[in-house]
């Protein structure tokens, strides 16, 4: 599969502020969309798309702290970096404790301004391939019957087939059966990987590197 190149939106009313963060990030090979106005920015904005936002938390009209909020009630999951005068270091605050990923003051020192950036990606990379893998173990869930699902709770309990088959009172070689179905339809190819998975997706976190920070070409 074809791999997107993230890209780095960057919303600051100053467009010279604006010209100086693109040219950087163009100097490095990162991608970059600039925008001097919010509305600009949700109009073109595509949560489906990898990368991350740099904001000006003094914007015109809808400030900084205000646009993070809506994106966020939007269920757009956007890694964010903040940038602001010497005087907003409070809203820098503000916004970390909101959400953001990181906060700098202007005027800002380009390494640090990229290494900010490149951080904000590799994260949104990260969440992003997090949440692929437990789409993927919940599409194997949804395909286990009722009966697949109750053996399925009990196998990751601990229980032996034995007591599985007493607690739901079916013959201990039917629960063989039903427990051979469920690895296989859960792709897993361990019992260890199966106790695993079906717990990473109650917790809506991977434990294990599977899955996640795959090249996807």
């Amino acid at each position: 599969m074809h791999t997107i190149e993230p890209l780095t939106y960057l919303v600051d009313g100053n467009v010279g502020a604006l010209n100086y963060m693109a040219c950087l990030l163009q100097a490095v090979g990162l991608r970059a969309a600039a925008f001097d106005r919010t509305d600009g920015f949700l109009r073109a904005h595509d949560p489906a798309m990898p990368g991350c936002a740099v904001i000006d938390v003094r914007m015109p009209g809808l400030d900084g702290l205000a646009l993070l909020r809506e994106l966020q009630q939007g269920g757009a999951e956007r890694a964010i970096v903040f940038v602001a005068g010497g005087g907003d270091v409070e809203l820098g605050v503000r916004a970390m404790k909101a959400g953001a990923d990181d906060f700098l003051l202007k005027p800002l020192e380009a390494d640090s301004f990229v290494a900010a950036v490149r951080h904000a990606l590799a994260r949104d990379a990260h969440e992003r391939a997090v949440r692929r893998e437990l789409q993927r173990i919940r599409a194997h869930l949804d395909t286990l019957t009722r009966r697949e699902q109750q053996v399925l709770r009990h196998v990751v309990s601990g229980r032996l087939n034995k007591q599985i088959a007493f607690d739901l009172g079916i013959a201990e070689k039917t629960i063989k059966v039903h427990r051979a179905r469920v690895m296989e339809k859960m792709g897993a190819t361990s019992l260890a990987q199966l106790v695993r998975e079906t717990l990473e997706l109650e917790a809506g976190a991977v434990f294990a590197g599977d899955g996640v920070d795959k090249d996807d070409s």
